[in-house]
């Protein structure tokens, strides 16, 4: 595929014909996130793709952010029935009472959480070892759906209160915020965050 005046290798899941989600394969994914509003951000969206794929929550991203306050856990978490409603009227997001309901859920124990523990971030890199695992997968059906992280990391935040939060949907949200990076090792991503996570070790 072509990035700028290049030629490059990307993960194969990547659409071809796509800039919005090759933008998000080089700019995001893989890279570790340690903002407690974009952990939520991407916690909710993987619980909204559950059923559906990512290219579909993706292309809707910006109506989601419009739909749930900037994905603020305080402000969610101050959503009404009422607004649960509004937002099952909203065409721009995926309408589904469960997940709308338990991104509403979720944000009041994220509250909790950051009560309890200073922030989300901490909490979560906490459960995941405290550092990226960088992975060198050398084809893409190496890469795991979930793995005994993803199972602990699934049960504790159930044990919590969260919803939509089982070990493939942990395994996703820790790809997605650089909690494991597995880019494939002849994608150009690899080499590239492979050394910021050594050098941050």
């Amino acid at each position: 595929m072509r990035r700028g005046d290049f030629f490059v290798h990307r993960c194969a899941w990547v659409p071809p014909d796509d800039p919005l989600y090759a933008r998000y394969h080089d700019r995001e994914w893989g890279v570790p996130v340690y903002d407690d509003v974009r952990l939520f951000e991407f916690l909710c969206l993987e619980g909204a793709q559950a059923g559906l794929s990512w290219r579909t929550i993706l292309h809707r991203r910006e109506d989601y952010r419009r739909a749930f306050a900037g994905f603020v856990p305080a402000k969610v978490a101050a959503f009404s029935k009422d607004d649960i409603e509004r937002l099952m009227l909203d065409r721009g997001i995926v309408r589904n009472r469960l997940k709308l309901e338990a991104a509403v859920e979720n944000a009041r124990r994220v509250l909790a959480i950051q009560e309890r523990s200073g922030s989300f971030s901490d909490y979560l890199w906490a459960l995941v070892g405290g550092a990226p695992q960088v992975n060198h997968w050398a084809r893409p059906e190496d890469v795991p759906a979930e793995t005994d992280v993803s199972k602990t990391l699934s049960r504790t935040l159930r044990r919590e209160g969260l919803r939509f939060v089982g070990p493939t949907i942990c395994y996703a949200f820790m790809q997605a915020t650089g909690m494991v990076m597995d880019h494939v090792v002849d994608c150009f991503r690899h080499d590239e965050l492979a050394h910021v996570h050594t050098k941050e070790r």
